[in-house]
């Protein structure tokens, strides 16, 4: 089965190759000739995922599956949640969205926090969405 991963990092690629059997070909955005950046214009990590799925479908045909991750910390409601990746700007710098992450924990005690990730699959017959 031939299944196309809706990402440009080639080392998520490799971990998900060695997570399943010979059988599956597994190939990156790069590989289709796919070097957009998708645009994620959703308001939840779960959209996000879909709106990558959606984009590979529509502009290549191909069946798909695409993750999204967010860090939800419950001193801040859940932020960043799904602008993780662009919470101190569009930049998308791991150094700035930990300094604001840090800043705005200051004076928290409670700084439980989790990843949320969502893989969605879209088959011909078959549309399913992982939450972990």
């Amino acid at each position: 089965m031939k299944l196309v991963f809706a990402t440009h990092n080639e080392n998520k690629v490799k971990e998900v190759k060695s997570l399943l059997p010979k059988n599956f070909k597994i190939l990156s955005l790069n590989d289709i000739g796919c070097f957009d950046e998708i645009p994620e214009t959703s308001q939840t990590i779960e959209g996000n995922a879909q709106l990558k799925v959606a984009y590979v479908k529509t502009n290549f045909g191909l069946d798909c599956f695409a993750d999204d991750t967010g860090l939800e910390v419950d001193a801040l409601n859940g932020e960043p949640g799904v602008f993780s990746a662009r919470y101190a700007g569009e930049q998308k710098s791991d150094d700035d969205n930990m300094n604001k992450l840090l800043q705005n924990l200051q004076n928290k005690d409670n700084r439980n926090a989790q990843f949320k990730t969502v893989i969605h699959l879209n088959l011909p017959n078959l549309q399913k969405t992982f939450t972990g």
